[in-house]
């Protein structure tokens, strides 16, 4: 039935800006449409009927009856809304209008638990488990509409913490972005703010606060959500683990404590996806294609920016309150975005190696790209050749994936905490030469198959002579774990040796082409002087060679005769201009000429 996809598309398609009111009377018109496909309009001058409350038969006769209570709730919600923002806005919101709210709030959250009572008899209606519990986290929310206007707060915090629970179960059962839209926009607002007023500390997380208030007595309930999400109600102990190492985070041998518990939580999430990682890299990494380490980096570098964007949320937070920059909190989160940002940079380099390919890429070896190629390739035991074209294709992607980098690495150099760091920021220069020998190299080896070997040593030796300065720099550098920002002596010191042999080839190259052209250069100079004697002899004139002897025939230019015959037959553009021209100058002549006066020109 796709229920919250329903409401969701609905609000988007009809709320425009904001306006409930105008949302409202969208909803009247589809309220009406749908009325009409169902039959059960009432008839122009007919009398009013009241309506049959909804069951399961009526529901598995037709699923537009589920749509058209979800309307009726939307609109009754809509109404409420609307009115109490024109109230507001002109400050009178006085006891009629206030329970004219509450009364279209609760006409909204009855209708919504009708619907939840109709789907609940299954074995009638042929709903799944997935639909009731959209409907039942549907109506939680209009019900928490209900608490929060009458502000009881331990019932606003329970209906609230019943839906995130759902709604998260669902997310991790169906990976739809749209729970998660749910949940960060209004679910979890709602529950810091219920929190809030019933002073529970801002230490404690929300998934926290929602599993501690979600109503575990309704068995039916608790059986439907383990049902999609066994861990919904529980923590695992992996999360546990990184959860407790979350509360602290380590930045360039500094410790510091994370007190905001979002933060904690990001951190938590960062740091299972950085053991996920890990057990990859130790498992199957070497069977993984290219493409396949890539998206293995997904995880971790989606879960580091919800930390960072979490971190940065928290400091705008304190700032709002007036902390200073010298408060421990403000500190100490400025800390942890510093080293947050640094992480999912470094996470975001270590993707682009992967996908380079062995020894970042150094090599010109090809990794298959898909599981055929690769099986096809290990049955042949021998690497295929591929042609010139697609060669320098996976050059230009590999040239891409280095300015990525380097641009990464640019931004590091930005973040607050980190120009301050000396060894530091040499670490990062080096790393940043070391991606740059890297480019130059590619681009040195796309010059050398398109038949430019000069341009391709002058790239080879800017590469060599850029990696000789980087093998001191990373020589401290140990790489631990999956590949990231850390480039290890050992991969310095081979590109350090590839290059030094890939130079000694560009050069062999030139030289062979200086001698070619020399070759050319020798053959054009045994042309008698006689034949060339309209161009400088730069190189100076070989008087041994003035002219061919003994004498040989051969053709000599001369004047073609056709030429002068085809002058008098053909109509070239200027020898008609010089014949126009004559033309009119002789009709000139004959008018100056005096006309003779007199009869049959004999004159008086």
């Amino acid at each position: 039935m796709d229920i919250t996809q329903f409401v969701v598309s609905t609000r988007g398609e009809c709320l425009v800006e904001g306006d409930h009111g105008a949302y409202r009377r969208r909803l009247s018109k589809k309220l009406l449409n749908t009325r009409r496909k169902l039959g059960i309009t009432t008839k122009k001058g007919g009398k009013y009927q009241n309506k049959a409350p909804i069951t399961a038969p009526v529901l598995a006769e037709n699923t537009d009856y589920v749509r058209l209570y979800l309307l009726t709730s939307e609109r009754a919600w809509a109404n409420a809304i609307s009115t109490k923002a024109i109230h507001t806005a002109n400050d009178e919101m006085h006891g009629s209008n206030r329970s004219y709210v509450i009364t279209r709030l609760e006409k909204a959250a009855r209708t919504a638990e009708e619907v939840v009572d109709a789907l609940s008899e299954t074995d009638i209606t042929g709903a799944t488990i997935a639909d009731m519990l959209e409907a039942e986290a549907y109506s939680c929310i209009m019900r928490g509409a209900v608490h929060l206007e009458k502000k009881k707060w331990d019932a606003y915090l329970k209906s609230y913490s019943t839906a995130r629970v759902v709604y998260s179960g669902m997310l991790n059962a169906t990976n739809k972005d749209i729970f998660k839209d749910l949940l960060e926009d209004i679910v979890d607002p709602s529950i810091r703010y219920a929190a809030y007023q019933l002073n529970i500390s801002r230490t404690l997380e929300i998934p926290a606060i929602a599993r501690r208030t979600f109503p575990k007595s309704d068995e039916e309930l608790v059986a439907r959500i383990n049902e999609i999400d066994p861990t919904a109600l529980t923590e695992s102990e992996e999360f546990k683990a990184a959860e407790a190492e979350a509360k602290s985070i380590s930045w360039r041998g500094r410790d510091v404590i994370i007190e905001d518990p979002a933060v904690a939580t990001a951190w938590g999430k960062v740091e299972v996806a950085k053991a996920k990682l890990s057990e990859t890299v130790s498992t199957s990494w070497s069977e993984l294609l290219p493409r396949d380490k890539a998206a293995a980096y997904e995880d971790i570098l989606t879960s580091s920016q919800d930390a960072v964007d979490a971190t940065r949320t928290a400091i705008d937070e304190l700032r709002a309150e007036g902390v200073a920059q010298s408060d421990s909190r403000m500190q100490g989160l400025q800390i942890a975005r510093t080293a947050m940002n640094f992480d999912m940079v470094s996470w975001r380099i270590g993707r682009n190696r992967v996908l380079s390919g062995d020894h970042d890429g150094a090599t010109m070896d090809s990794a298959p790209d898909t599981k055929r190629k690769q099986k096809r390739a290990a049955e042949e035991h021998k690497p295929r050749n591929e042609p010139p074209g697609k060669q320098i294709m996976r050059l230009k992607e590999k040239v891409a994936l280095y300015n990525s980098t380097l641009q990464s690495l640019e931004t590091l150099k930005g973040i607050s905490g980190v120009v301050s760091d000396q060894a530091l920021v040499e670490q990062i220069d080096g790393t940043y030469q070391y991606f740059t020998s890297l480019k130059c190299l590619a681009i040195a080896r796309s010059h050398s198959m398109t038949g430019t070997p000069v341009n391709a040593l002058a790239l080879t030796k800017r590469a060599f002579e850029t990696s000789e300065d980087i093998v001191e720099v990373l020589s401290s550098n140990i790489p631990q774990g999956p590949p990231s920002i850390t480039v290890g002596e050992e991969d310095a010191q081979f590109l350090h040796s590839l290059l030094k042999g890939e130079l000694q080839r560009c050069r062999a190259l030139v030289k062979l082409e200086q001698l070619t052209k020399g070759q050319s250069n020798e053959g054009k100079a045994s042309v008698p002087v006689i034949e060339t004697i309209g161009t400088y002899p730069a190189g100076g004139v070989d008087l041994n060679n003035v002219v061919t002897y003994p004498p040989k025939l051969v053709p000599i230019p001369v004047k073609p005769v056709y030429l002068d015959v085809a002058w008098n037959y053909i109509d070239y553009p200027s020898k008609n201009k010089i014949q126009k021209v004559k033309k009119v100058e002789a009709e000139k002549g004959e008018e100056d000429k005096p006309a003779k006066k007199g009869w049959f020109g004999f004159g008086r």
